[in-house]
């Protein structure tokens, strides 16, 4: 049985600390590995306090994370020489001959040879001088790690918390790198989910955010992510909320559930990518526009206040002008709370990649993205405004996050506590009273919305606390 107060492995104290670049998946691995090396013994460390090891979780999504991970990895080195560098994850997976150009990287650990606690033994233990590298092919994982947040008292979160229940993905996008990365899908058993839930629940989190790569396709012992629902709303939790899923997940029987339930909130992120059909054809997405505009309009429809997020790519090989302004058009009638606006990146080992070496696809003009970015991005604002006005002069719960001073909080001796409500609006609660606001951390209060600003923060009253 799991506690969040294991007995501790007794060994001479080594220091770890770890950054994290990516998605949630990724925060949620991060911990998982640092709360088992706590138990092997390890201190946790920050990376600012010292450690003998820093760990670096890497993502390779596009071609600007990868650009940012080499950039954190040279800022490390250089600022923390006495460290050691081990350096995981899907950008190690991808492009370690990249990894092996950079001096002064001690490990280089793929996307399932990161759980090995092993190797992190014996690169501080010294007993591996060299430059340690295991890359296990990803068409070869069959084993599910688990992923989670620290225990609230451990973390630097203490609201809301990320729990894995799956990894990998088989729907073969023309663009994704994923099955390089992750491999195929797999899931992990629901006894399994439901008991860290739990801890995590114990350990005094109110919100506990599910995440995958590909989490609507999670299968366990004949189980789908409906029945994982059913059992997870009988833990002491106040909200779980949904992380990305694909449209053609976005069934009846979810839609059903997620009206009833207690504490799954009312907030989804469905990926669009495109509202062009011959582009989504050519992306191998498994739904067209009007199955995507069928799905949203539902959802909005079943659940009541419902945010629904997308993501969105501009400037996809052989996207034309006209691909692009049916895309503009369709989202511009589309209920939608807020846009992630993507730009095209090539990604290597990917069917789109392919055909573009062959000729078949041809890339954009990289001014003519920016312009398609620009203009998708400044609707994406006018999405936003729309929906977060809507909530003006309504009473919603409010779980509150964090504390900040305001602007110019010196002068007037004002704070702000922000925090989001249940579908996915962040709410922010000003006052010269401290210690309220001090209060308000880690609560959920039922909070008037009383304006919206030119940044599009929404702000509000406390009204019981």
């Amino acid at each position: 049985m799991l506690s969040n107060h294991q007995e501790r492995t007794s060994c001479p104290t080594k220091r770890v600390a770890a950054i994290t670049l990516g998605c949630k998946l990724n925060y949620a691995e991060t911990s998982a590995i640092l709360d088992q090396l706590w138990h092997e013994g390890w201190e946790l460390s920050t990376i600012e306090a010292g450690a003998d090891l820093i760990i670096i979780h890497t993502c390779a999504v596009t071609q600007q994370a990868e650009k940012k991970c080499r950039q954190k990895i040279r800022s490390l080195i250089k600022k923390y020489p006495e460290s050691l560098i081990a350096v995981i994850g899907c950008y190690a997976q991808l492009q370690k001959s990249e990894l092996f150009d950079i001096h002064g990287i001690n490990a280089i650990l793929g996307s399932a040879d990161k759980f090995e606690l092993s190797w992190y033994n014996a690169l501080v233990e010294k007993k591996k001088s060299d430059l340690l590298v295991h890359i296990t092919p990803a068409h070869t994982l069959t084993t599910i790690y688990q992923g989670y947040s620290l225990p609230a008292s451990m973390g630097n979160e203490r609201t809301r918390a990320f729990l894995k229940i799956q990894d990998g993905c088989d729907y073969g996008c023309s663009y994704c790198t994923i099955p390089l990365l992750r491999g195929a899908s797999r899931s992990l058993p629901i006894a399994a989910i439901l008991e860290r839930a739990t801890l995590l629940a114990a350990s005094g989190y109110r919100e506990i955010v599910l995440t995958g790569v590909n989490i609507g396709d999670y299968t366990a012992d004949g189980k789908t992510l409906c029945d994982l629902l059913r059992e997870l709303e009988h833990v002491a939790i106040n909200r779980i909320r949904i992380s990305s899923l694909e449209p053609d997940i976005v069934t009846d029987e979810l839609l059903a559930l997620i009206a009833t339930s207690r504490n799954i909130v009312p907030h989804l992120h469905l990926p669009l990518q495109s509202g062009s059909d011959t582009i989504l054809k050519a992306m191998r997405r498994r739904y067209n526009a009007a199955m995507y505009r069928e799905k949203v309009e539902k959802a909005v429809m079943r659940l009541p206040n419902c945010s629904i997020g997308t993501d969105v790519m501009v400037g996809y090989p052989g996207e034309t002008e006209e691909d692009f302004l049916q895309m503009y058009r369709f989202i511009e009638e589309l209920p939608l709370a807020y846009l992630h606006v993507f730009s095209y990146s090539l990604r290597p080992g990917t069917a789109l990649a392919e055909q573009i070496e062959h000729g078949e696809r041809k890339l954009i003009n990289p001014d003519e993205i920016a312009h398609r970015y620009r203009l998708l991005t400044e609707l994406g604002y006018r999405k936003e405004a729309e929906h977060k006005t809507r909530a003006l002069g309504k009473t919603s719960l409010v779980l509150f996050e964090q504390t900040k001073s305001t602007p110019h909080g010196k002068a007037h001796g004002k704070v702000q506590c922000s925090g989001y409500t249940r579908n996915y609006l962040n709410v922010v609660v000003e006052s010269d009273d401290q210690t309220m606001i001090e209060r308000l951390k880690g609560n959920e209060v039922l909070v008037h919305i009383d304006s919206l600003d030119d940044d599009l923060n929404l702000k509000g009253r406390v009204l019981s606390l």
